[in-house]
């Protein structure tokens, strides 16, 4: 059992892990060892997850998400499996946390006294200041 929050445990047996090659500098050892790590969450299928979680996971994976409903975190920051493992487990709790807590709404302030004050006046020098570079035309009467 994986704990999330006080309120999501995941259980192991909705992970799915692949090993595949690691991409990038490392000599023979890249070639040779299946070191980066692919782990696969079914967002959709999950039991554990509130479909307003759901939502929020599938607004926060972007293109990590399949049409599915699959989270793909590829982690190959490490040299070693076991630490990409690790890696990829702590970034789907992340995930999962972060789309765990509802986002706060945003409380609309208008602009103080002072600021609108400061802008008009502002203005009005910039109105002055093209003014004064305008060429002036004689009228003769």
């Amino acid at each position: 059992m994986i704990f999330v929050t006080d309120h999501i445990s995941l259980d192991e047996s909705e992970l799915g892990w692949e090993f595949v090659r690691s991409s990038g500098p490392g000599g023979q050892n890249v070639n040779k060892v299946a070191t980066a790590v692919q782990l696969r969450f079914n967002v959709a299928a999950s039991p554990r997850l509130s479909d307003e979680v759901k939502r929020r996971v599938r607004q926060i994976a972007g293109r990590r998400m399949t049409s599915e409903g699959v989270l793909i975190i590829t982690a190959q920051r490490f040299r070693y499996q076991e630490r990409n493992r690790e890696d990829a487990l702590q970034r789907l709790i992340e995930i999962i946390r972060q789309a765990a807590s509802p986002p706060k709404r945003r409380i609309r302030t208008a602009p103080s006294q002072s600021v609108k004050e400061a802008r008009l006046k502002e203005k009005k020098l910039r109105s002055a200041r093209k003014q004064r570079r305008a060429k002036k035309t004689i009228v003769e009467e």
